[in-house]
């Protein structure tokens, strides 16, 4: 069933305001009343999309990592992984220009209570990638270890990561922390 244009463009508002918020303002900072009024939306219209402020985000969130980890990639501005290989290295890389991309606007959700949010909603995708890429390259060397042991070490490793990389200021290219991480959790 198509969604209606004018859901989908409501839908839209909503997440560009909060976006243009986040550019301002910490995720704790912005209230749905900010949302609403930088939408221009009624109360009930913004409830009719999202149940809340974190519903918002976890959409955002499914929206940039539902993209980097869908089967077939378009180029875009900034980097084209379109044509590259659909391994493991290239996923990871992908993953690392996106959140170099939207640094700004990532900065203020990691420095805000709610950031754990944000790191669960990352860690979803994320760990189906991992339980389909990288746990069966892994198998054979590590069959006493438990799968989701190894899935959820493996995606901690790779938060922790990110996390330093952000701290570091981002001063390491997305080809180097992928090689950092690679070689410490594939070795």
């Amino acid at each position: 069933m198509r969604t209606d244009r004018r859901v989908q463009k409501t839908h839209a508002a909503i997440m560009q305001a909060f976006e243009k918020l986040l550019m301002k303002k910490s995720y704790d900072d912005i209230t749905i009343q900010d949302i609403i009024d930088e939408a221009n939306i009624g109360r009930s219209t913004f409830y009719a999309h999202f149940e809340t402020k974190d519903s918002l985000l976890e959409a955002i969130c499914g929206g940039l990592f539902d993209h980097i980890f869908a089967e077939h990639l378009n180029a875009e501005p900034g980097h084209d992984f379109s044509g590259s290989e659909e391994g493991v290295e290239a996923k990871i890389i992908h993953t690392l220009y996106h959140l170099q991309e939207d640094r700004k606007r990532l900065s203020r959700i990691f420095s805000c209570e709610s950031a754990g949010l944000f790191w669960e909603y990352f860690q979803l995708p994320f760990s189906t990638f991992v339980q389909r890429e990288i746990v069966p390259a892994l198998t054979a060397d590590i069959v006493d270890v438990p799968k989701d042991y190894v899935v959820d070490f493996i995606c901690n490793a790779f938060t922790s990561t990110v996390k330093w990389w952000f701290y570091q200021g981002l001063k390491a290219t997305p080809e180097e922390v992928s090689r950092y991480f690679l070689r410490m959790t594939l070795r």
